[in-house]
């Protein structure tokens, strides 16, 4: 008895070891690198993608004041598309005009580019929505008509400040210098509801610890969008089927949701009873004076997150420009 006492416990020790030794196994294994599934002449550089973003529009490119490292949700999006791609990625600053930079080769592909804007060179479907929003801090709240003589705070000059005096009218108006204002006039009561575009105000919301969702779009809905050169082909076709790998496993949700704290659902919100295309209001509010600007609106600087690895998280294989 005594001895198959002794057989059983070596028994039970040798597989607990077996056990021990595959669980310390799995914790060092370090998933095989993908292969790169576009190569030249589709992409200028081997084995790396070159991603063109505007460093100068936050939530979607910016940085930190505490560096110069460009972070954001398109950089994000961009170092997904990269791996799901098998390529390392290599941010560009491409400024406002992302059409040069594609048509003289120094980028491959260029983020954030507005299904709405006229450009030259193919666009991908939409990974963000894009679309002048109404927010509102009160989970009661209803979607406004010029009728109920709301009052909705908007950046000045900015193409949602035309919209909401466009479809209710100049006194509907509470006019602040930028989104951090405006949400600060929703909060103490100047304001029922604040007008921006979706991601932009949905992350000034957030970063300023504003509890707001979107109560109704203003616009139809549109999109920011990848853009490839019209004769890449090759490339349209990799970036079209990585986007959509990185949409339905839900990774864009999860970038999303890091930066603003939720996934916009833009097919499942109501629309005002003004609401119009965005490439319609951009030219009426660019053409008859209404607005001084260009017409954008300022988000509050990229920020570290509560951890302040913000950095870290965005774009881990990301080359950056140099200075």
């Amino acid at each position: 008895m005594k001895r198959m006492k002794a057989l059983v416990c070596c028994a039970a020790a040798a597989c607990l070891a077996m056990v021990l030794a595959g669980c310390s196994s799995q914790q060092s294994y370090t998933p095989p690198e993908k292969s790169a599934t576009v190569s030249s002449p589709a992409i200028g550089k081997s084995g790396t993608l070159r991603v063109g973003v505007n460093a100068g529009s936050p939530p979607l490119a910016g940085s930190p004041s505490s560096s110069s490292k460009i972070v954001g949700i398109d950089v994000d999006v961009a170092a997904a598309l990269a791996d799901q791609l098998g390529l390392k990625l290599e941010i560009v600053d491409v400024g406002t005009d992302p059409e040069a930079a594609l048509k003289e080769g120094k980028v491959d592909v260029a983020m954030g580019i507005g299904s709405e804007s006229e450009v030259s060179f193919w666009r991908s479907p939409a990974y963000l929505p894009k679309g002048v929003a109404l927010f509102s801090t009160s989970a009661n709240a209803t979607v406004p008509t010029k009728a109920s003589s709301p009052k909705i705070a908007a950046q000045v000059s900015s193409t949602s400040s035309w919209q909401v005096t466009n479809e209710f009218g100049q006194d509907a108006l509470v006019s602040e210098n930028d989104l951090k204002s405006a949400f600060a006039a929703l909060a103490d009561g100047s304001a029922q509801y604040v007008a921006a575009d979706a991601v932009i105000g949905m992350y000034a919301a957030h970063s300023g610890g504003y509890d707001a969702q979107i109560v109704a779009l203003m616009q139809q809905p549109g999109g920011y969008c990848v853009g490839v050169l019209e004769a890449n082909t090759e490339l349209q076709a990799a970036v079209k089927d990585a986007l959509a790998a990185l949409t339905d496993g839900g990774i864009v949700s999860v970038i999303e949701k890091k930066w603003l704290g939720t996934d916009i659902d833009a097919s499942s919100l109501p629309l005002t009873t003004g609401a119009s295309s965005a490439k319609t209001d951009e030219s009426k509010a660019n053409g008859d004076g209404a607005t001084s600007g260009d017409g954008s609106e300022n988000a509050p600087a990229a920020e570290d997150d509560e951890e302040g690895n913000v950095e870290d998280n965005a774009g881990r294989n990301a080359v950056q420009p140099t200075a």
